[in-house]
């Protein structure tokens, strides 16, 4: 599968953006979708994820209440609803998929084996 996100984009503190994560090559259904982000200088870091049947969710603590993932099987989508915006979700958004994920590996790089090209997001004090 082929992973294309988009949505990124220069927001203001406490402003929100959605960012997508389609699939092309075949369907999304029986993959875990995760985001993840890298700022400037540092590792890349685990944001959310969902079960393939949308039915589980899991966050980082620090976006947990802002931020949410859900998907449109139907459109081979995945989306990340970011709201109350901070300078420090400042990074490139990057989704990832697998069809093997389990539960202890959900925030780990290496446990997705497709990648999409990043979405920058950029937010401003």
């Amino acid at each position: 599968v082929q992973l294309q996100a988009s949505g990124g984009g220069l927001v203001q503190a406490g402003g929100s953006l959605r960012l997508s994560c389609a699939a092309s090559g075949r369907t999304f259904s029986g993959y875990s979708v995760g985001w993840f982000r890298q700022a400037p200088g540092k590792q890349r870091e685990f944001v959310a994820a969902i079960r393939w049947s949308g039915s589980t969710t899991h966050y980082t603590p620090s976006v947990k209440g802002r931020f949410t993932i859900s998907r449109d099987n139907a459109k081979n989508t995945v989306y990340l609803q970011m709201n109350t915006l901070k300078p420090e979700d400042t990074a490139v958004y990057y989704c990832a998929a697998s069809r093997t994920l389990i539960l202890s590996s959900v925030g780990t790089v290496g446990a997705y084996k497709e990648w999409g090209q990043g979405t920058l997001v950029t937010v401003s004090s």
